[in-house]
């Protein structure tokens, strides 16, 4: 999916919605526990119930390769599930020396190779260019770089530097030599609130993967005040708050509720700069 045709769908669907796919075996509602493959069958559900309300969907790779050969297939066969309408974006957070970066990028692009072909994958540039250039290779590919994560452990090194100058920024910095705006984006966690203002400053143009919305307690209104573009530039991830809403039959009703209430937020954003 291009920039121009990821923006297409926004418009279409007033949303900037990804919902997240962290898939948990032991959180699974018991109407699906005796399927021959829930994990399956509980994101399908998932996904025929709000794939219309949201643009892209992340299936967070840890819960799939943690089950062994068995998740792996549930990964393919979720990406497979995706509407082609949809962002599919690999939460994969990989990030190595170059030749076996390589070998992470076919495994999440190459379909003839691994059976997927995600449309995106989330990246660690800790190691520097010679880690996330392999994924940048694939033209027509996306690749997703932390850059100012919402977890505690995060000041431990994105925020060391001076006051004018953090790591975190001179990632941002850094990152947009390598590639442009039509291939790269950025995670940026919604609990950050006005750091959105320096990193709209760095990077006007990209797009912002901000998990952290719902169960993590992120303010949508927060990250479209300082982070919303004319363009939207916004990736707002909900996972947990989503595909949780309800342990019950009706998981996936809940979950649609739930999608759309958070749609109908992004509806009204979006409104406010007429897009």
């Amino acid at each position: 999916m291009t920039r121009s045709q990821l923006i297409a769908q926004i418009r279409q669907k007033r949303s900037f919605l990804c919902v997240g796919l962290d898939t948990d075996v032991q959180l699974l509602p018991e109407c699906v526990k005796h399927l021959p493959n829930p994990v399956l069958a509980f994101n399908k559900q998932i996904i025929d119930a709000t794939h219309d309300l949201c643009v892209a969907y992340k299936p967070n790779t840890a819960f799939y390769e943690s089950r062994g050969v068995a998740g792996w297939q549930d990964l393919v066969q979720t990406w497979q599930s995706i509407p082609g309408d949809c962002l599919s974006i690999a939460d994969a957070k990989r990030g190595d020396i170059g030749n076996t970066s390589t070998r992470y990028a076919q495994a999440f692009f190459e379909e003839k190779s691994s059976g997927m072909s995600f449309d995106a994958i989330t990246v660690a540039p800790y190691m520097g260019s010679d880690s996330v250039k392999p994924f940048l290779a694939f033209n027509d590919k996306w690749t997703i770089v932390l850059a100012l994560t919402s977890n505690e452990g995060s000041a431990d090194f994105q925020h060391l530097g001076s006051e004018n100058s953090h790591l975190f920024e001179q990632v941002i910095q850094k990152v947009q030599t390598w590639a442009s705006p039509e291939q790269v984006m950025f995670v940026v966690g919604a609990t950050r609130g006005e750091a959105f203002k320096t990193i709209r400053k760095l990077a006007p143009q990209h797009f912002l993967l901000v998990p952290g919305v719902g169960a993590q307690g992120g303010s949508l209104a927060d990250v479209c005040r300082f982070g919303i573009t004319s363009d939207c530039g916004l990736l707002v991830n909900a996972s947990r708050s989503i595909i949780y809403a309800s342990n019950g039959t009706d998981f996936a009703e809940r979950a649609r509720d739930e999608a759309m209430r958070m749609q109908q937020e992004m509806a009204i954003e979006l409104d406010k700069i007429n897009f």
